[in-house]
């Protein structure tokens, strides 16, 4: 059973999501929230597998409450709702730890597919998105200077992954661009996360292009 923290400060909307969810056979709605405050609070409570995060909320905002639940080490993983493809709170709240995000007027089986691949610790950023996403953020933060020590801890192949990853590469295409099966790329995949500490691939896209592994595509 998935269970899901539903956090926007609309009443309506909180209540259309929860209708959906608790009709979804093996998903269920464990709390609501109002604002960011409560959302922080009510993880540490309830230990939710997936929150649904707004951006937009009074007192402390979804970015700020998904920055303090990820720096808390909660298995929680957040996915952020908003109403613009391209908004900048997304760029912001995919640095602090979120592990994707949706389109509040995403269908519901999009929706319900969004919470189902972020509890099983996927991003729901498709790769084509990704760089869109990517080459946009690129606009409101330029890569450091200084590359990130983590990189030295990868492998030469795992560096290349990483380099793939950070172009919207999926496993599969991954696998045919360096004539490896695709259970070969996932065991790279995991090691690369672990060895720069990512949550999942949204995070690895951003270090890669943080650490200028990766250029904006013109």
């Amino acid at each position: 059973m998935t269970t899901v923290l539903i956090v926007d400060d609309q009443p309506l909307q909180r209540m259309g999501f929860k209708m959906l969810l608790d009709g979804t056979p093996g998903m269920t709605v464990v709390g609501e929230a109002s604002t960011g405050t409560e959302a922080v609070r009510s993880v540490e409570q309830m230990r939710p597998d997936v929150v649904l995060m707004d951006v937009r909320m009074p007192g402390m905002d979804g970015i700020e409450a998904t920055r303090r639940i990820t720096a808390a080490g909660s298995r929680t993983q957040v996915l952020i709702l908003t109403t613009f493809d391209l908004d900048e709170y997304v760029y912001a709240g995919l640095r602090a730890g979120a592990s994707g995000f949706l389109l509040k007027d995403a269908r519901p089986e999009e929706l319900i597919a969004g919470i189902r691949a972020v509890a099983s610790g996927e991003s729901v950023v498709a790769p084509s998105l990704t760089r869109k996403l990517m080459t946009a953020y690129l606009q409101h933060a330029a890569p450091d200077a200084k590359q990130d020590h983590r990189l030295a801890a990868l492998s030469e192949r795992e560096r290349e992954v990483l380099e793939a990853i950070g172009q919207g590469a999926t496993n599969t295409e991954i696998a045919e661009r360096f004539t490896l099966t695709e259970s070969t790329v996932k065991k790279h995949v995991g090691r690369v996360l672990a060895k720069i500490g990512a949550r999942d691939r949204i995070q690895a896209v951003i270090f890669a292009y943080d650490n200028g592994l990766v250029q904006p595509s013109a």
